[in-house]
């Protein structure tokens, strides 16, 4: 999310935080310190209703409003009363340790994956969202489902995409944004003056998410069918040269002071295109006006268009001491209080609902560059699968940093990066 009106100082302060793992929705999480601030903490607030104390974990939202925001929201719950913490830093290392606690939240936002389902970490919600399941995007469902259960239910969609300064291209006389990543490349070198680069792709120059939306892009699997490596073919390697190319141009803004998830660079006239996200639209939408234009990561070699569809769901934490009462919270907060959560998607930030219904009442999404946004994101979008585990999702990331950066055979890299993750594969499905 990204408040309108806020300083880009406190915006860009705040992002390096929430943003560090959103490049593949937030996959990877790790062995960390527990760390935990504002907002109230622990669970001795006694509360309304039957008297159950829950309790609440966020990362760290730093628009201005959103703390607040979801302290109202626990404070208008009366069948309980619900502590909330916001916590700052590496939440995916956080909450990965918390749970492993008995000082873990009864109800906590993530990512899910098999590992905490098999830990016994995670209680089905099947049984809350069963009202509204038709309402549900499909992918939304999909992403929060193993084995035929739903663990998660779905807050926000934030897609991610490139944004561009259609100014930029008319002086420079381009009349269409790139439809290959090949054209992408020619165009940054292009636009790139002593000024201003072509495209802002992250610190990383990319390489952290390239590789996995290479695998979308060309009709490839994450994991196939037979319970393998999807994307062992020699495409991959002709689209790991393009982003070589990229990176040994001088068309990359590198070292800028904040990353891509913050919008600054763009309207700081930093560079001409940057790899971005819905919620940096209303920041965009103050400082550029009608100069902003978004297209979909370019099809690499003879594939299609992309989109990452990103985002954060719900979760019960299946040993809660309350588990009833935080499934209760969560169906009353996510599920039936639409106006709680259109407040979340559209007053701090722009965010796709989770719901269909939602949806066709979100009018700030309905218009402009955030209605081509939503669009892009139907037609080309794809999300995190829950099999997919950190250790392949670095692998991956591994392989083409160690193809751009180290001059790495992108061939014989890739079948290292297949047998990591076909090993990963193995120990789950055996």
């Amino acid at each position: 999310m990204v408040a309108s009106g806020n300083s880009k100082k406190a915006f860009a302060d705040f992002m390096v935080n929430r943003r560090r793992m959103l490049a593949l929705g937030g996959m990877a999480a790790g062995a960390g310190a527990l760390s935990a601030c504002g907002g109230d903490t622990g669970r001795d607030d006694g509360g309304d209703g039957d008297g159950a104390s829950l309790l609440q974990w966020y990362h760290e939202y730093g628009e201005a409003g959103t703390q607040e925001a979801v302290q109202r929201y626990a404070e208008e719950y009366t069948d309980a009363g619900v502590s909330v913490e916001w916590i700052p830093g590496d939440y995916d290392a956080a909450i990965s340790s918390a749970l492993l606690t008995d000082d873990a939240p009864d109800v906590f936002e993530w990512h899910l994956n098999r590992a905490m389902v098999e830990a016994g970490q995670v209680e089905p919600l099947d049984d809350i969202l069963a009202d509204v399941i038709d309402d549900i995007p499909e992918s939304d469902i999909a992403r929060n489902t193993l084995d035929g259960t739903i663990y998660g239910v779905r807050m926000i969609d934030d897609p991610q995409y490139i944004v561009y300064r259609p100014s930029m291209f008319e002086d420079a006389g381009i009349s269409a944004p790139p439809t290959t990543f090949e054209e992408l490349v020619d165009i940054a070198i292009e636009l790139t003056t002593s000024d201003v680069k072509g495209i802002d792709f992250g610190a990383a120059g990319g390489t952290d998410r390239l590789g996995q939306h290479m695998i979308h892009s060309l009709g490839l699997s994450f994991i196939g069918d037979d319970k393998q490596a999807g994307f062992d073919d020699p495409r991959m390697a002709e689209a790991a040269e393009q982003v070589v190319r990229l990176n040994q141009s001088d068309a990359l803004l590198l070292g800028a002071p904040t990353d891509w998830w913050d919008p600054s660079s763009m309207s700081q006239g930093l560079t001409a295109m940057s790899w971005t996200g819905l919620w940096t639209m209303p920041v965009l939408l103050e400082n550029l006006g009608d100069d902003i234009g978004v297209f979909p990561n370019p099809g690499f070699v003879d594939g299609s268009p992309t989109v990452f569809n990103g985002g954060w769901s719900a979760f019960v934490n299946a040993n809660s001491s309350n588990v009833e009462a935080a499934k209760a919270f969560t169906k009353w907060l996510w599920v039936d209080n639409t106006e709680n959560i259109l407040d979340w998607c559209l007053s701090y930030g722009f965010h796709i609902p989770a719901r269909l219904s939602l949806r066709e009442q979100a009018d700030e999404l309905s218009s402009g560059p955030s209605a081509e946004v939503v669009a892009m994101s139907q037609e080309y979008g794809w999300a995190e699968d829950p099999d997919w585990t950190p250790t392949m999702n670095t692998a991956v990331q591994d392989w083409l940093s160690n193809v751009v950066n180290e001059g790495a055979d992108p061939v014989d890299e890739l079948s290292k990066t297949v047998e990591t993750v076909n090993s990963e594969l193995d120990g789950i499905f055996g």
